[in-house]
Order: structure tokens, then sequence, then C-alpha cells
């Protein structure tokens, strides 16, 4: 059974960085399967900063043909009128793509998403991005599509999944808030760890949640921003 929102234990480093804004100016690497679009929800989750400034969102054409484009009309409202797509032929020219966008101070963040394990997505590619993101201050994320974890650059790096939405607080037969599972399995910054999570759009704000079958918890629980 769902509850609203509860205190879970977390490293105390996730504590001031994970659910805080604005991102970390770095690169966030985000593994996930094809079906769903979780990935993209924690993605832009992380992206709203305080600045009026506008996302640069990068697919190869795979990717767009797989998964398709970002819908806008599904974004926080702060995003739909700041974003910038660019739809790229090959992987090659999305990191091109990521890297230059990188370099432009006056975006929010860079979202690059891929699909597969490309070859030119090596060490050095994203070596590459996760320096140009913490020497210009714009937090970059690296979405894998069915993508394997070699050997990367990037100073976090996700497992993301969805998982059943809370139930609605004024009907418990309709969907709630989307929750999301997450695994942080490498990170240089914060300790590893695992969290499910509710994403509230309104106060753009991830509470954790209990895991599935968890009995209820008190209420009045501790939110994390």
């Amino acid at each position: 059974m769902f509850n609203d929102s509860i205190t879970l234990p977390l490293p105390a480093a996730a504590q001031g960085t994970f659910f805080s804004r604005p991102p970390v100016p770095t690169l966030h690497e985000l593994f996930a399967p094809c079906s769903g679009g979780a990935v993209s929800g924690f993605a832009l989750a992380q992206t709203v900063s305080s600045r009026d400034a506008p996302i640069l969102w990068v697919q190869d054409d795979r990717t767009i043909r797989q998964s398709g484009r970002p819908f806008l009309p599904g974004f926080p409202p702060a995003q739909r009128h700041s974003f910038i797509h660019v739809a790229a032929r090959n992987p090659r020219q999305t990191l091109w793509a990521m890297e230059e966008g990188l370099k432009c101070s006056s975006l929010s963040a860079v979202i690059g998403e891929m699909s597969g394990d490309p070859a030119t997505l090596d060490f050095t590619a994203t070596r590459r991005l996760a320096v140009a993101a913490e020497r210009y201050g714009v937090p970059a994320f690296l979405i894998r599509i069915d993508g394997h974890a070699n050997l990367s650059g990037a100073r976090r790096r996700w497992h993301v999944e969805s998982r059943p939405s809370l139930a609605h607080r004024h009907d418990w037969g309709a969907p709630g808030l989307p929750v999301w599972s997450l695994e942080l399995f490498r990170a240089r910054d914060m300790r590893p760890g695992q969290w499910d999570a509710a994403y509230d759009a309104a106060a753009h704000r991830l509470d954790l949640v209990s895991a599935v079958g968890d009995e209820p918890l008190a209420q009045g629980a501790h939110r994390y921003r």
C-alpha cells in the first residue's frame, strides 16, 4: 500500500545533492529500458533551475524512430517555452552537439539520448562531456536506452525504471504521482544506493516513498528537496 511521503534512510551526501536544485554541473549517465518514459521524466526533474534558461535536448535518428521526440505538453510548465530540440543523424553528431551545447553557459542543461552501445560512445567521448559540463557549469544528462554500463567518464551513473504510481489522494482508483525506481551504481561525490521517489510537478520536488509492499508509515515525515 502506498503512502504520501515518508522518510527513508539516505547516505548523508544524498540529502544535500540528489534532492537539491540546481543539479550538479557534470555528466550524469542514465540507463533505462526502451519501454516507458521514466528516464526522461527523471532527467527533466533534475534540470529545472532558478535561471530562465532553455534546455537543449539532442537525439539521434535511431532513438527518434525508437522512442519518439519529447512530448512538450508533458513537460513541467516552466520548461515548455524554453526548449531546444536537435535531431542528429547519428551518435557521433549527437555527442558533438551535446559538447557544443555545454559550452553555452546560457543553457540550464543539455540532455542527449542514444540507443544501444554505439562504438563512438567510449570513455574519451564521455570524459569530454564531463569536462565541458564542469568547465562551463552546465549539467549534462546522457540517456542510454537499452545500453550497457561500459567504461565511462560520467561522474554519476544511474539505472532508472518506472514503478506503479501512488494512489491519487482524491480518488484511490486513479493514478497519482509518478514513481521511479532509482539506483545510483557509481558516483564520485556521493555514496551509491537505491531509492524509490515520487515526482511532485507542482512543487518540482522528489519525495521518497516506501518500497512496493511496505506497510503504511507515519504521516508528517520530512520531505527532501
